[in-house]
């Protein structure tokens, strides 16, 4: 008896069908290829190329392998993947009978008055009952005829998929912000050390003036503007120090740890970061991006659940089953003629619920259309996010190349200014002037270097890292 309700158990809940739609990605909302001028070119693929690989920086991968042990943001992405990850596993469990192992005992006493007897003096005998169950029972399985307990656990399968590559997003968005956060710090850092060193230029600049009233080569408008020029860079060197204070507070933010023995790290010129990533079509590329891939796990959760709505109007098949030993005492439970068996069929079909499973299904393909849209947004938004870098890339090449033949130009335009001030054949406006134009070339082509190598690990977050 139990394999023949086992068997045609499993041949009705293999028969059920599902009620939800057909999934089909929707058409990426982009172009077919990149916008002009942009050179997609490169040889690197970024969803191919480890973090370790892009930042040689050995300074930098400690502080990158520390962030993503310590970072609370990842934390919480890991734990949600987590919750989800559970929640998909009690909705699968739904799929299959729950069984349960009972064993009971109850015992009765009837007293005497209550016993029916022949006896007129109504002195008849208690009666006590016993009985020990032991028994093995499925409580309540439904049978999934119309899919829409399998519409469920496939909407939580969807829903953890989706946090796993939040995870992922979040994961590679650590990993890009915190060489980010590292390239500014060291830019702030070498900003501070060419303040320093015009501060000192222009204290003995200032100390060449005074030695020069003395001797009536120069005049008092001269110490002023030279007065002026230490105080200028000392207020410059105040702001770099605060820049350089709020740029280390955002690295130590994203390791979410202070780390110990941190290896030596290199400046800016020796970060050997390559600018050749390629972009490829946008239409193979965004797609493996994980923001892109949660957004559409997001979609197939949204899809998953309008069948299970729509199930839901259809009838409902309950099974409730048991079988097992009862006897009066527990030592007489496993003889024979003591077995026991129940089985409680329960169909129940919905009349009337006031509309709440129409709205119930209203909800589920309203957040499909949602689900759309944000997916469809996900996409251009991370076309969008590519392109620009593209194009930044590509102009920070030539920034970068004017900035340095800048400031190469303004090195030797203030020696020049320096030896014609020394021979009395030009004024100390001249090298004040060249002075403050090479600051501003010093400080350009710092944060223009800076600026490049900030944009080649956005690039390389944009582009779906391989983390």
């Amino acid at each position: 008896m139990r394999n023949r309700f086992t068997a045609a158990l499993l041949a009705v809940a293999l028969a059920g069908c599902s009620l939800a739609p057909d999934y089909k990605r929707p058409e990426a909302p982009v172009p077919a290829a990149w916008p002009e001028p942009v050179q997609a070119a490169g040889k690197r693929e970024a969803a191919h190329t480890d973090w370790r690989t892009l930042f040689p920086d050995p300074r930098l991968q400690a502080l990158i392998a520390t962030a993503l042990e310590h970072n609370r943001d990842l934390r919480i992405a890991v734990a949600r993947v987590g919750e989800a990850r559970a929640q998909y596993g009690i909705s699968s469990a739904e799929r299959v009978p729950n069984l349960n192992l009972g064993l009971s005992r109850a015992a009765q006493k009837i007293p005497p008055q209550f016993v029916g007897t022949s006896d007129p003096s109504g002195n008849g005998v208690p009666i006590v009952n016993e009985r020990n169950d032991l028994s093995l029972s499925s409580v309540a399985f439904e049978v999934d005829f119309w899919g829409r307990v399998a519409s469920m656990s496939e909407s939580a399968r969807a829903s953890y998929l989706a946090s796993e590559e939040a995870q992922r997003a979040a994961r590679l968005s650590i990993v890009a912000d915190v060489a980010n956060a590292y390239f500014g710090l060291l830019e702030m850092e070498e900003r501070l050390l060419v303040g320093r060193e015009t501060l000192a230029s222009r204290e003995k600049t200032r100390a060449l003036v005074a030695r020069g009233r003395e001797s009536g080569f120069a005049s008092n408008i001269e110490i002023l503007q030279a007065e002026g020029a230490v105080e200028s860079a000392r207020a410059e060197l105040a702001v770099l120090e605060r820049q350089r204070a709020a740029a280390s507070n955002w690295l130590n933010q994203l390791v979410g740890h202070a780390p110990e023995g941190l290896p030596r790290g290199r400046n800016l010129l020796e970060q050997a970061v390559g600018d050749n990533l390629a972009a490829g079509i946008p239409s193979e590329v965004l797609l493996t991006r994980p923001d892109v891939m949660a957004a559409e796990q997001r979609l197939i959760a949204a899809n998953a659940s309008i069948g299970a709505a729509r199930a839901a109007f259809l009838p409902k098949l309950l099974l409730t089953a048991a079988f097992g030993v009862a006897s009066r005492g527990v030592a007489t439970l496993f003889e024979g003629n003591t077995g026991v068996w129940s089985y409680q069929p329960s169909l129940s079909l919905p009349l009337f619920d006031g509309g709440r499973l129409a709205g119930n299904k209203d909800i589920a393909e309203a957040r499909k259309v949602i689900a759309v849209a944000e997916y469809e947004k996900t996409i251009q938004q991370a076309f969008r996010e590519v392109a620009d870098l593209l194009s930044t890339r590509a102009t920070l090449i030539d920034q970068r190349q004017a900035a340095e033949a800048l400031l190469r130009t303004q090195e030797e335009r203030f020696k020049i200014a320096q030896a014609r001030y020394k021979a009395g054949v030009a004024s100390f406006l001249e090298v004040l002037d060249a002075q403050r134009e090479l600051f501003g070339a010093q400080q350009g082509a710092i944060q223009v270097r800076r600026a490049q190598l900030g944009a080649t690990a956005q690039l390389y977050k944009a582009l779906g890292g391989g983390g």
